[in-house]
């Protein structure tokens, strides 16, 4: 297709969520109108776009306003259906692809998919039935059992040790597909970011140390500090591959896990910016969320060039509550008194606990500094220090 040019041109998200907000800011930092469709009355991304189509992603009358309006159509999170990126894009140019967004909603897809990609993921076995669950080798223990879709953020996600643990946690899980994933030591969890255009242009950031609490990303630190360049350069060839293969269009996210024995395997994808990229936003000449868009509107994709040492913290509504109740702000002011401290609230009108307010970037000139500083933020915020 023709480029879309900045100051022409109306870009369209489905979901009102923070990535959703974050790409619209993007957008129209570069001259785009952006229209979101997203059920929610208040939801960030619509409260930032010239226009919010307030219906359900499936809503006929809602998809054929959003393709009436916009020259091209992105999606801000993994798990809007299908049905409506292939409605779309019968009418408009439409990045990620239903095809490509299709495989990344389901575990057991998306392992089959790697392995054809040639980048080894974890051992596992995918279970639907009963006699899938007989036959499931006991090598495989102890493990997780993970819903084949709709988990996130460790949802959907139970650690087995025995035959009679996987069927118990199978029951528990409504007998729903999943996939049991082999428990690997692991090293260290990193993962790639890559943005690819349509006529085949790949560029990827460098790549990304992260650590997880209870199944949420807490901390990504950039460069990696404890990555070899070996290691490294599997992984960014690896997410390359996987985008390749999928023929994607737009901004991937390749996870993995670095093993104590040296290697390297896949643990996920997402078809969409990442918490672990949002250190782009100031550590980096380009962000994940204006490639996101230069991708949708097939502009040229600059290499990215990390310009400053980054350490993200995530931040859940639980910082809103203390011993003496809540919801109350954390102490903003002193955060922001420390150097190189950059603040991003995602405009959620209520904190909860588990639910992502925003995050905190911190950049220097050196790693170390970086680190430093982050861990005097986490303190501030009453976050733990074990990274």
């Amino acid at each position: 297709m023709a480029a879309l040019l900045p100051g022409a041109a109306t870009l369209g998200v489905l979901g009102g969520g923070q990535l959703g907000r974050m790409f619209v800011h993007a957008a129209q930092a570069l001259g785009y109108r952006c229209i979101v469709l997203d059920p929610d009355a208040i939801s960030p991304a619509g409260a930032v776009a010239e226009v919010h189509i307030k219906t359900d992603y499936l809503d006929s009358f809602g998809l054929a306003q959003l393709a009436r309006d916009c020259d091209a159509i992105t999606t801000e999170f993994e798990n809007v259906p299908a049905l409506a990126l292939q409605t779309l894009a019968g009418m408009r140019v439409v990045a990620p692809a239903a095809a490509a967004v299709a495989v990344c909603q389901d575990r057991a897809v998306e392992k089959a998919h790697f392995e054809a990609a040639g980048v080894p993921c974890a051992p596992h076995a995918v279970i639907t039935n009963d006699i899938e669950l007989a036959a499931v080798d006991p090598a495989l223990l102890p493990g997780i059992l993970k819903t084949s879709r709709m988990g996130y953020d460790g949802k959907g996600q139970v650690r087995v040790s025995t035959p009679a643990e996987l069927a118990a946690a199978w029951a528990d899980l409504k007998r729903v597909p999943c996939v049991l994933e082999q428990l690997l030591p692991l090293q260290r969890e990193l993962s790639v970011l890559v943005a690819r255009g349509a006529d085949g242009q790949i560029v990827h950031w460098p790549v990304q140390q992260n650590l997880h609490r209870g199944g949420i990303l807490a901390v990504t630190e950039v460069p990696a500090p404890d990555v070899p360049a070996e290691v490294d350069e599997l992984a960014v060839n690896a997410a390359r591959q996987v985008a390749a293969a999928l023929d994607y269009v737009g901004v991937l996210c390749v996870e993995f896990f670095w093993l104590t024995d040296g290697r390297l395997v896949v643990n996920e994808m997402a078809p969409r910016p990442h918490n672990s990229g949002h250190w782009t936003m100031d550590g980096c000449e380009h962000s994940q969320f204006e490639l996101q868009v230069r991708a949708l509107a097939g502009l040229p994709l600059p290499e990215p060039r990390q310009h400053s040492a980054a350490v993200m913290l995530n931040l859940l509504g639980d910082l809103w509550f203390t011993e003496q109740g809540g919801p109350t702000p954390p102490a903003w002011d002193r955060v922001l008194g420390l150097p190189g401290t950059h603040l991003h609230l995602y405009g959620k009108t209520e904190a909860r606990h588990g639910r992502k307010m925003g995050h905190l970037n911190v950049t220097a000139a050196t790693p170390e500094a970086a680190h430093a500083v982050a861990l005097r933020a986490a303190a501030l915020l009453g976050l733990p220090t074990d990274f």
